[in-house]
């Protein structure tokens, strides 16, 4: 089994490496532990869902450095930047439309035309995202139906040598980032995680369920 390699600059730079190989690593996000990957690549995205064994009907949320490139991979307006100003970064994915010109591989949606994206509320991992220099995808470190990881060891446990590398950063929070779907006004709230329903109600938002 491969080691699991403490989060130094050293080895974000390693890993930002495999990434831009096309590889997928385990990395701990402000959330649970994820399989990160270059976002862009249409071979990273299918090995990832490979590894997940994770149906395509099921898209992959992407972690993003700033607002910024958020906008660029998605339509980033109105209630979706409101939420966006309020809660990133943090454990808040937004689900929207793609951009016209978005850079991101058309594999993590296949079956539709939204996209979820999200900024960490972690040095480390933006600084990963940032070595890489691409959007990283993040979707639990475990095979689809099995608990999430809460550690780079439980991870490569479960998925073993398909991994290039896997950061340690520690045990990681106890949750999943909550997941709101914004297409124009419409507010869906799809997953109740790390924030809860009562903050998104709080900041005015009027959600559907």
């Amino acid at each position: 089994m491969l080691p699991c390699i403490p989060e130094t600059d050293t080895a974000i730079e390693q890993a930002a490496a495999f990434i831009r190989a096309g590889r997928v690593i385990v990395c701990p996000t402000d959330t649970l532990y994820g399989l990160g990957a270059d976002a862009t690549n249409d071979v990273a995205v299918a090995r990832l869902f490979a590894i997940k064994r994770r149906a395509d009907t099921k898209p992959i949320l992407v972690l993003v450095r700033d607002l910024e490139e958020a906008s660029r991979c998605g339509q980033i307006e109105g209630a979706a930047r409101a939420l966006a100003a309020k809660f990133w970064p943090g454990p808040l994915t937004l689900v929207v439309e793609r951009t016209a010109d978005s850079p991101l591989s058309r594999a993590l949606n296949p079956t539709g035309t939204t996209i979820g994206l999200r900024v960490p509320a972690r040095a480390a991992t933006l600084a990963l995202i940032k070595a890489a220099d691409r959007p990283l995808t993040a979707p639990s470190a475990n095979r689809s139906g099995e608990a999430p990881a809460l550690s780079a060891a439980e991870a490569l446990a479960a998925l073993g040598p398909e991994i290039a590398m896997a950061l340690d950063g520690g045990p990681s929070a106890p949750s999943a980032s909550t997941i709101v779907e914004v297409l124009g006004s419409r507010l869906r709230l799809i997953r109740e995680g790390a924030i809860p329903r009562a903050s998104l109600l709080e900041a005015g938002m009027p959600l559907e369920t």
